[in-house]
């Protein structure tokens, strides 16, 4: 292209008025080069801006974080379906064209890319590199690079990129380091998806297969870590890249402080909390309340060598539970899942478990202004139902909330209504077993991996409540291998089920409750939901530019995925627990997003 890639080529004419009027029209068309895209309004932070809010500029470099996963890992490739990999190399390694403020409910600062702009409507966004971006080799990123990670990850990824990819038109090199993704739907948070998608090298993978990787190869990244050495299934070993491209931008200041992080691995949780407890790893994060309160008397802790920190968030509660196949019977009817939430006894096990500390989820964006609200559908948010009122299920126009419970391990009044429901289902109980109309049992098995102790003690504790209403329920551990395969490919009744929400909830909901997604192996649609309300909520959220109307769907959506009775929900995660070795610091300024990847270990640092 000629004129340094500028969109038209403005050839000499007589006709001067019409040069200056195809130049206007040109311009016109394309908006303003922006240091930051947010998905409704401005972003928040300025182009001056220093670093992040929550991010300590001075903070000293050095150091090394040991943390801990449970199970193992059989590939260091963690853009592939195939394998198992340390889930934290997605986020330690590799970077978008854009970064996050985990301050703004969805808000991208530029990262590998010095600018964004983005067409009428944002039906097309243009990045430009900077160029000073290298990979981790020390070679530069090209819009090659750029362009073939887009396309191979669309194709030959995780399943979790894919449906991206079918919406761009096109993409194309627009300039010597600029690129254009033209899409062919309506959806405003397309720009900003583009903008986190990782970018990897297009030389490494010339004569590789991309999908079959495993540890024997790790895409080259452009991260402030690298991998320095591992062991299969027991540990991986990132150090710092000192001669990290980003280390001067504003975004990265505070960020990446440690030289090390270490992931150490253990059989089950148990056996790393008493490796966090003689000094094996440097923190360790708590999920139970109980424990918090009552585990934490070693004498680290009473030393001040190890300290609680507790972390606040303002982010959806998001879901955590048990999800039901409901590709399959006995969980694609209903009534049977709205039994099984009966018969979970929520306060009885959240009393033995955890002491009564967690308040339980009570819908998927609850603690938030995105969450349903309570009694039946009023306003916009009935408008946007009504025309799905032949497919909704009981509950969702007229009001839905979980039942509640005396307490007791007995749980009468809510074991009759299960009772009931499964009756209304066309079960009856036979000597003491439920059976269906051809005198089948009601059984089925709770998938769970090896390692989840805390979530086997609520199975156990809902199996013998089933028991007394006729129902048999297996537990079934299986290894972490075995477990990854068994649910991407949907072969189990029920299992144990976390999502997690932004403020800004958008594309990933199709992935997570999207039709599309029920049969596509590996997608994260576990409960097999397919929905005609729920794809349309998920449609308006993503075409509005209006923020009334954004959560009015929202609110909607909640109403759909509750009233389905696809989860049994149990506790929600307001606070983040970290316990941690005394040198390991962070800044007082927390993110509105609480902990999380971007917080622990991103800004830390270690200060003797």
């Amino acid at each position: 292209m000629g004129s340094d890639y500028f969109p038209l080529t403005i050839r000499k004419t007589v006709f001067g008025a019409t040069i200056l009027g195809c130049l206007f029209l040109a311009l016109m068309a394309r908006a303003d080069p922006r240091h930051g895209i947010s998905m409704y309004g401005d972003p928040g932070l300025p182009p001056d801006f220093v670093s992040l809010p929550y991010a300590d500029p001075e903070a000293p470099r050095g150091g090394r974080i040991v943390t801990g996963n449970t199970g193992g890992f059989d590939s260091l490739n963690p853009f592939i379906l195939k394998g198992t990999a340390p889930w934290q190399l997605r986020f330690l390694g590799y970077e978008g064209l854009m970064g996050r403020n985990w301050d703004e409910p969805f808000a991208l600062y530029g990262l590998l890319a010095e600018s964004v702009e983005t067409g009428p409507n944002r039906n097309w966004v243009e990045f430009t590199l900077r160029e000073e971006a290298r990979f981790s080799d020390g070679s530069p990123v090209t819009v090659e690079d750029v362009i073939w990670s887009f396309e191979t990850l669309g194709t030959q990824g995780h399943p979790i990129y894919l449906s991206f990819w079918t919406k761009v038109e096109s993409i194309e090199q627009t300039g010597p380091r600029s690129v254009r993704l033209t899409f062919n739907t309506e959806d405003r948070e397309l720009p900003l998806i583009a903008g986190l998608r990782p970018i990897l090298k297009k030389a490494q993978w010339e004569d590789r297969d991309f999908t079959d990787s495993g540890l024997d190869t790790v895409p080259i990244g452009t991260g402030p870590y690298v991998i320095d050495s591992f062991e299969p299934g027991r540990n991986v070993v990132m150090r710092r890249d000192r001669d990290y491209w980003g280390r001067d931008l504003p975004l990265m200041q505070g960020r990446a402080n440690l030289d090390e992080i270490r992931i150490e691995f253990y059989g089950d949780a148990a056996v790393m909390f008493e490796a966090f407890k003689a000094g094996e790893l440097t923190v360790y994060r708590e999920t139970n309340a109980e424990k918090w309160q009552s585990a934490y008397d070693f004498r680290a802790v009473r030393s001040g060598d190890v300290v609680k920190s507790e972390i606040p968030s303002g982010k959806p509660s998001g879901m955590t539970g048990f999800v039901m196949n409901a590709r399959r019977a006995p969980f694609d009817d209903w009534r049977v899942r709205a039994a099984m939430i009966h018969a979970f006894n929520f306060e009885y096990t959240n009393d033995a478990i955890t002491g009564g500390r967690q308040d339980r989820i009570t819908s998927y964006f609850s603690g938030t202004d995105l969450g349903m609200r309570p009694g039946p559908a009023e306003g916009r948010v009935r408008d946007l139902l009504e025309p799905f009122a032949d497919t909704l299920l009981p509950g969702a126009l007229e009001g839905y909330a979980l039942p509640v419970s005396d307490g007791t391990a007995r749980n009468r009044k809510n074991l009759r209504a299960a009772m009931r429901l499964l009756q209304e289902a066309g079960y009856q109980a036979e000597q003491g077993v439920m059976r269906d109309a051809s005198g089948r049992p009601l059984e089925f098995s709770i998938l769970l991996p090896q390692g989840s102790t805390e979530k086997q003690a609520f199975a156990n504790i809902f199996i013998r409540a089933l028991e007394r209403i006729g129902v048999r329920a297996m537990l079934d551990v299986v290894d972490n291998a075995q477990y990854f395969s068994r649910v991407q490919t949907f072969d189990f009744d029920m299992t144990d089920f976390r999502r997690e929400f932004s403020l800004s909830p958008g594309n990933e909901q199709r992935a997570y409750w999207g039709s599309d997604a029920a049969d596509q192996p590996g997608s994260r649609n576990l409960m097999g939901v397919k929905s005609p309300a729920i794809d349309a909520m998920i449609e308006r959220m993503l075409e509005t530019a209006d923020e009334a109307e954004f959560t009015a769907a929202v609110r909607a959506l909640d109403r759909v995925l509750m009233a389905g009775r696809y989860v049994i929900p149990t506790y929600e995660f307001g606070i983040g627990r970290i316990a941690h070795a005394r040198q390991l610091r962070y800044p007082a300024r927390l993110p509105v997003y609480g902990d999380g990847y971007w917080f622990m270990p991103d800004v830390w640092w270690w200060q003797e």
